[in-house]
């Protein structure tokens, strides 16, 4: 469990570093219009429809899960490092989809060796340890910016010169987590081979074709915000610093709310989870769209820690309870290709082109409408499933 912790601290702390600050880096410091930066923002999705399966597939069939999950942080670490010098539009998308070759296989591998190795552990064992990634992404957030700012102070417009730097905190993180790999669990569940063409049992499920069709559409309505914010913030007069208060805000709520997961699931079940995320993440997005107050859109960012709890942690908990030990990497894969890939893909590219066309609130205030609706719709989209620990 201590190294699986770990694992999921270091890496997260490189995405906290990398996402939240990714597309004001894209939209100031490289000079891409809103189209552009959401362009290469659908990359990692578009790219991650060929790539999470691939690697999910090889994952299972070998049976050497964590081996693949290391390789794969590696190659990670290694693009994000080269992808600091590109230069110009074609440069971050062509290199963004060599990053998204490995990067988007992470979080699905990270999760099923998790899911194989705490199974037995009791229902909080998985919370506590997918915990440490929020404590990470919280710490790569809070940091960041401290850092950034005594070795490349801001200009007095905002612009951030030093924002650059975030490509090699993140191979930094990469790398470090990477390193983890003789320590990773290797043996008993995580070991599990699947059968040649075994994973086709997963597109003739009824709960995996739903689950996937649900977790499309909140991706599709929620995702585009949610990459968009850090210029949401700036049209609004806010900076750096204040985009990363607001992730700070975001990330209080959610350790706790990832931490009691195993909780929520035996109270909500896996189903509730999904509605109660979503419910969340459409409200948080749809007031925010409607407000100018600062204090009222902190206040709105703890939502956050419900939408993650809810949707990123109860479709894969969901997906754990109807599929077979043998399919736990591909199935994380699918779900994660066909369900969050595809949806934040079309949210993230239609959201920068609203934001041109329309003006920052447009994606907001649709994907509030869109999440709300979905919430409402959960009895009937999804099929209930026996809970369990």
């Amino acid at each position: 469990m201590t190294a699986l912790s770990v694992f999921w601290f270091l890496y997260f702390t490189g995405l906290g570093v990398f996402f939240p600050y990714l597309t004001l880096y894209l939209r100031e410091n490289a000079g891409l219009s809103g189209a552009q930066v959401g362009v290469v923002l659908a990359t990692l999705p578009l790219v991650g429809l060929v790539a999470q399966p691939f690697w999910g597939n090889v994952a299972d069939r070998s049976g050497r899960r964590s081996t693949v999950l290391a390789c794969v942080t590696l190659g990670t670490a290694a693009i994000s490092l080269a992808l600091g010098h590109a230069q110009s539009f074609w440069g971050f998308t062509v290199g963004t989809a060599a990053m998204a070759l490995c990067s988007t296989a992470i979080v699905p591998l990270a999760l099923s060796v998790s899911f194989a190795a705490l199974r037995r552990h009791g229902p909080h064992a998985f919370g506590f340890v997918r915990m440490w990634g929020t404590i990470g992404y919280l710490a790569g957030v809070a940091l960041y910016p401290l850092a950034l700012h005594r070795l490349a102070p801001a200009r007095a417009d905002g612009f951030e010169p030093g924002l650059g730097s975030l490509f090699a905190v993140m191979a930094a993180g990469a790398l470090a987590a990477a390193c983890l790999w003789p320590w990773l669990p290797r043996g008993g569940a995580a070991s599990v081979r699947a059968q040649r063409g075994e994973w086709r049992l997963l597109l003739r499920s009824g709960p995996v074709v739903r689950l996937i069709i649900y977790t499309f559409a909140g991706y599709f309505f929620l995702q585009g915000p949610t990459a968009l914010f850090p210029l949401f913030i700036r049209a609004r007069g806010g900076d750096l610093s204040t985009v990363g208060r607001m992730w700070m805000v975001m990330l209080l709520l959610e350790i706790p709310l990832v931490a009691l997961s195993g909780a929520g699931l035996r109270r909500f079940g896996a189903r509730g989870l999904l509605g109660i995320g979503v419910l969340a993440g459409g409200v948080r997005w749809l007031a925010s769209g409607l407000t100018d107050n600062f204090t009222a859109l902190y206040f709105l960012q703890l939502l956050h820690g419900v939408t993650v709890a809810g949707l990123l942690l109860g479709g894969p908990l969901y997906l754990e309870e109807v599929v077979p030990e043998s399919l736990r990497s591909t199935a994380q894969s699918l779900l994660s290709t066909l369900g969050v890939g595809i949806g934040g893909m079309l949210s993230n590219a239609i959201g920068g082109w609203l934001i041109d066309a329309y003006g920052i609130n447009l994606p907001f205030l649709a994907g509030g409408l869109g999440g709300i609706a979905l919430a409402c719709a959960v009895p009937w989209l999804l099929p209930p499933v026996e809970r369990s620990g």
